[in-house]
């Protein structure tokens, strides 16, 4: 050997094993706390900080946050989109690295309002590339060369619109107003990429949901969402408490217990009269308040409304003689709107045939006769009758009938 330690070493080095190959270094390996720092991202993952009822949850969230996130993007893109039903699992760095493809592109969004926390957002090289394109109206065949800062930039809007949609769909859910900040999207190596530097819940085990994503022919590949432990459980839980909040009737009186009816001599100046209420069909003596007719006795009973004085609606009558109006002062607001008067003097009707014949000079016959009222038009509404005269060097109409 050379003197220098070989990759595999290294690697057995850092996780405190004993090489096969003697002629390294020989003996027993050091342990890795004394030789070199554990690998980030590496060791085993804790399958029980989030429970199988939280998982189906946390997948119930995510598939209808990216309901939402489809049909944005396909306002987008103009393709079919189709995110089939996610599945949740808990994973860490390592296993991360072992199922994705490399390099990838990583968004980051954080929530701002609402909820807190932070997810991140893996696409492939070759989706991004497609969504981009499409974006910028190509059709999406355009994926030759590396990802640049427009690509980055694009795939940026694109993640902003789909969480800002997704976050209006989660504020639906728990009841709150919901904001994230704008995306930070990096194209990354796994190879070299210290995952603290992306996001410190990386470094630990974390939540992975995984997504099978469709774009009309072009993009059928796997899209992953990674969430922190707490921030998954803190969404469960606002979840959870505004489900169980929506769901439970609130909390009522209890109900006195019933009362004999008064004997007819107690009821003097100095007897309370019972209590009683009036439900329209009549209630026995001695139910409870609030308890309506034929209700199960373990089910939970409304209150009572509160006396409230009721009356009929009061309209003041209008004493002005509208007919009075019409004829009155108000029709001089009117009196200054122009309106088109038109004189017709006929009318016929030609064939196209004949009226691509028309020259100077040619003859058209109308519907009247020589010497016949014109018609008198006002916004094209025939109004009056009436003869042609002409005044000085003017023609005109001398008005002869108004037509009803």
């Amino acid at each position: 050997m050379d003197g220098q330690l070989s990759q595999d070493e290294i690697n057995a080095l850092l996780a405190g094993m004993t090489t096969d190959d003697d002629g390294g270094g020989g003996g027993d390996a050091a342990p890795a706390s004394d030789a070199a720092p554990a690998a980030s991202g590496g060791g085993s993952i804790d399958d029980s900080l989030l429970t199988d009822v939280e998982k189906d949850a946390i997948g119930e969230i995510a598939n209808i946050n990216m309901g939402s996130s489809a049909t944005t993007l396909f306002s987008l893109v103009n393709h079919k989109v189709d995110i089939t039903t996610p599945t949740v699992t808990l994973a860490n760095w390592d296993s991360v690295v072992g199922d994705y493809e490399r390099p990838c592109v990583f968004i980051t969004i954080k929530y701002t309002v609402g909820v807190d926390g932070s997810n991140v957002l893996i696409l492939k090289e070759h989706d991004v590339m497609v969504i981009t394109d499409l974006m910028m109206g190509g059709d999406g065949t355009n994926t030759e060369g590396e990802i640049g800062e427009l690509q980055l930039s694009a795939i940026s809007e694109a993640m902003n619109q789909m969480m800002g949609a997704a976050a209006t769909s989660l504020s639906t859910m728990i009841g709150e107003k919901v904001d994230i900040s704008p995306p930070v999207a990096t194209l990354e190596d796994f190879m070299d990429q210290d995952p603290g530097k992306i996001a410190e819940f990386l470094t630990g085990t974390f939540v992975k949901i995984s997504f099978q994503m469709k774009i009309g022919d072009l993009v059928d590949s796997m899209l992953m969402q990674l969430y922190p432990i707490d921030f998954a459980k803190s969404l469960y839980n606002t979840f959870n408490m505004s489900a169980s909040g929506a769901s439970e009737p609130a909390p009522s009186a209890p109900a006195p217990e019933a009362a004999p009816p008064p004997p007819p001599e107690a009821s003097g100046a100095g007897a309370a009269p019972a209590p009683a209420m009036d439900m329209g069909g009549g209630m026995p003596q001695g139910a409870p308040m609030g308890a309506p007719m034929g209700m199960p006795m373990g089910m939970p009973m409304m209150q009572p409304q509160q006396n409230m004085n009721v009356q009929p609606a009061q309209f003041q009558s209008f004493g002005v003689d509208m007919s009075a109006l019409a004829g009155g002062a108000n029709i001089q607001l009117i009196h200054d709107v122009p309106l088109d008067v038109t004189v017709e003097l006929g009318r016929t009707i030609k064939p196209i045939s004949d009226i691509l014949d028309f020259s100077p000079g040619t003859i058209i016959e109308l519907d009247k006769i020589a010497g016949e009222p014109v018609d008198v038009l006002v916004n094209g509404k025939y109004v009056a009758k009436g003869e042609v005269v002409v005044i000085e060097e003017s023609f005109g109409v001398r008005v002869t009938e108004i037509i009803k």
